[in-house]
């Protein structure tokens, strides 16, 4: 698979089959990434954490039993890449655990995302929607792609993830939705137990909500993390945040005004010590400011696809606005950019994504029941508007 970023979203690989077949297509299509990845954080590993290759190969085959133990499928796939890829399954799972690994190096620290769900009772369509502007190195702009899974069981699942990973922001057929937002806690330490990204890709697997939500919080975790989740089937639709921890979780719902927005700190008062909300940009005001952007339309009971991409394209506080840019004071080692924003529509299936600067580039939008057709193609839309900033 050629890494080339499109104007109009990131490369798509569809793989289909049983859980050791797709991991096994999904390694062999991207296996010159997988290697550049495993190569750039083995490097991270050593320089930010102080573990050698055999420290890390040991972490991963310990978490690779806790994953079998977790989620089968997601077990069965990472092995199944690994295989398809040409490397050991020990480095595919340490590379799924790199939040874990890399705890107290800078480099895995320094994620900021701005994520959001509307209820569909204040959108223009009536239906909920979900959105994130993943903001993480440039570097990952460059290697990450959408990944189309749908199994022998026949369900599907849409998402944006990274080399030798399988999820981050997604939709499934079962109506769920998913967003990410890095968070941090002095409770984060330790290799006994699920790493974030495992969680994620559960999400993905449920056959319904309450499962997933019961998933998630019955998982010994080990690191912090914020999931903004949507669902919604004929029956309606719900949004509810979760902050994350070992040995917490808190929850924010959709306010009067149909809104629940988070960016990168836990919503006080916790029982720990949150090490994200004094040095993170901006985030103390993000949601606010997403808020803020979005109340006309969530007022007017309005909210569409082109009033989020709006507020995703915010400029407040240029660079390290919800819209995030390159700070020219800061080294290229640290630069953090919005990569990638998302609106996912669960209900009708529909993922569009757009690439960072998102204020300079239209979203490409993707159907979960069409993109397994051949040679599928999105819809492009939500072209910028200098106004939107």
């Amino acid at each position: 698979m050629s890494p080339a970023v499109q104007s109009a979203g990131p490369p798509l690989v569809v793989v289909q089959g049983t859980p050791e077949q797709m991991g096994e297509r999904l390694g062999d299509q991207t296996a010159e990434l997988v290697a550049d990845s495993l190569h750039h954080y083995l490097g991270q590993f050593r320089d930010l954490a102080g573990l050698a290759e055999d420290e890390v190969r040991q972490a991963g085959a310990r978490f690779g039993e806790i994953c079998a133990g977790f989620d089968p499928i997601t077990e069965r796939m990472l092995r199944g890449l690994a295989h398809g890829a040409g490397v050991d399954p020990e480095l595919i799972f340490a590379l799924n655990a790199r939040t874990e690994l890399l705890y107290g190096g800078e480099d895995s620290r320094e994620e900021g995302c701005t994520s959001l769900a509307v209820l569909g009772s204040h959108t223009a369509a009536g239906r909920l929607l979900v959105a994130q502007n993943w903001d993480w190195h440039p570097r990952q702009q460059r290697t990450s792609f959408l990944l189309a899974t749908r199994d022998d069981r026949g369900h599907a699942a849409l998402t944006l993830t990274e080399p030798g990973m399988l999820a981050k922001s997604g939709i499934s057929s079962t109506g769920l939705a998913v967003c990410a937002n890095l968070l941090v806690s002095d409770r984060d330490r330790g290799w006994d137990g699920v790493p974030y990204h495992f969680l994620l890709r559960s999400v993905l697997h449920a056959p319904r909500f309450s499962r997933a939500l019961q998933t998630l919080l019955q998982a010994r975790r080990i690191s912090s993390g914020n999931l903004m989740l949507g669902a919604a089937d004929e029956h309606g639709a719900e949004a509810i945040n979760l902050e994350l921890a070992p040995g917490y979780h808190g929850v924010q719902y959709p306010g009067e005004d149909g809104l629940v927005a988070h960016a990168n700190h836990f919503e006080p008062p916790v029982p720990f010590t949150d090490l994200r909300a004094g040095r993170a940009a901006l985030t103390l005001l993000r949601p606010t400011r997403v808020r803020h952007r979005l109340a006309d339309a969530l007022a007017a009971r309005g909210v569409d696809a082109a009033a989020i991409a709006a507020g995703l394209r915010d400029h407040f506080s240029f660079p390290d606005s919800v819209c995030r840019h390159q700070d020219p004071d800061v080294a290229e080692a640290d630069q953090v950019i919005t990569c990638y924003a998302l609106i996912l529509d669960p209900l009708a299936g529909r993922l569009s994504i757009a690439t960072g600067p998102v204020c300079e580039n239209p979203f490409a939008s993707w159907d979960l029941t069409r993109v397994f057709d051949d040679d599928p193609a999105p819809e492009v839309s939500l072209e910028p508007d200098p106004q939107d900033g």
